[in-house]
């Protein structure tokens, strides 16, 4: 990945100025008429495979003669594929579904995203979508802490970042690499924000592990009692819970916990443009959000099993911005890579 105890405020672009005719929506079965002549779908999804993986089987199996190809990876080797399809005028990418929200801010200001409003897409709030339909947000996700249940007691498990300094935790933290990953240079943010620089020092004094391959890694390491626990675990952790692994997600008692979005944007000259429509419709259908595992974009999904509502926890919402301001972001990588480097 290279990301509310108050009101939400808007999280994605105002409009840029319609650069193309907005498509209608059109029904699922309409469309796969459509994409059935099309055959093919090339999908270009970040994070781990396994989280797009199952999607695709389903959607294979729900639509028959239609051949999802995907390409995977991290959101900031992908983009840079697309940046360059899209400056050679060879577009090979249908559908993108990415962290990275900045990329398709910039895609729609160069004229590059298809305008379209899937069906149910008035269930979507406004801070989760470009007004245009340019680009949505398909999942929100939340940046917890997560530790190892069968190695740390209940009594021991960190309510705050402070909790992470203790000396049980020495050489047992495992993170993204904050100078490589957006979402894990946010919580890293919000600590120092709160707790100064000086944190850095201290937390690099407990010897913790840096991951470059994404927050699955994170998740997996914690799972198999390589590590003990960590501030910055998404999606994975949960679906791992699922499965009988020894760990848990926590939302910290004293810190605000972080939100970034997933979102999705078809290109304006995407080769299978219907099999692309068709994929962010029926993904953004509330048959598939009510199972997402994350909270929904639509206003008419409930959260997770087990949690409470978003706007129940002490959420800051400030990943947006934070990511859009490029001369920040290159300031703090750089400042979170100074303390890395010393270690």
């Amino acid at each position: 990945m290279r990301t509310l105890s108050k009101p939400m405020p808007v999280l994605l672009i105002a409009s840029l100025g319609c650069c193309t005719t907005l498509a209608q929506a059109e029904s699922i079965d309409a469309l796969y008429e459509k994409a059935k002549l099309e055959k093919t779908l090339a999908l270009y999804g970040a994070g781990p495979s396994g989280s797009h993986d199952r999607w695709i089987q389903d959607f294979q199996q729900r639509f028959p003669g239609v051949t999802v190809a995907f390409t995977g990876g991290l959101s900031n080797g992908l983009n840079q594929k697309i940046d360059q399809q899209i400056a050679s005028r060879r577009m090979e990418t249908d559908l993108a579904i990415f962290q990275t929200i900045q990329d398709f801010g910039k895609w729609k200001k160069a004229g590059a995203l298809m305008l379209f409003k899937p069906e149910g897409s008035e269930t979507i709030d406004p801070a989760y979508k470009d007004e245009d339909g340019a680009f949505t947000a398909v999942s929100v996700n939340t940046i917890v802490y997560a530790y190892n249940t069968a190695l740390v007691p209940a009594a021991e498990v960190p309510k705050s970042a402070l909790d992470f300094l203790k000396p049980r935790f020495e050489g047992q933290l495992i993170t993204t690499d904050p100078t490589e990953d957006d979402a894990g240079l946010s919580v890293f943010n919000l600590i120092v924000e709160k707790y100064g620089w000086d944190y850095m020092d201290k937390y690099m004094a407990q010897k913790p592990a840096f991951v470059t391959t994404g927050h699955a890694a994170v998740s997996n390491a914690i799972a198999a009692g390589e590590k003990l626990a960590t501030f910055d675990s998404t999606s994975t952790t949960p679906r791992l819970k699922q499965q009988g692994k020894p760990i848990e997600p926590v939302f910290s008692q004293a810190d605000p916990t972080p939100v970034f979005l997933v979102g999705a944007a078809i290109f304006k000259d995407a080769p299978h443009p219907n099999a692309a429509k068709l994929y962010l419709t029926w993904y953004l259908a509330k048959e598939q959000q009510s199972r997402n595992g994350t909270f929904s974009p639509r206003a008419d999904v409930p959260p997770p099993a087990g949690l409470a509502p978003l706007s129940s926890y002490n959420i800051d919402s400030r990943f947006r911005a934070l990511v859009s301001d490029e001369s920040r972001l290159t300031e703090l990588r750089k400042r979170f890579g100074g303390h890395i480097a010393r270690r």
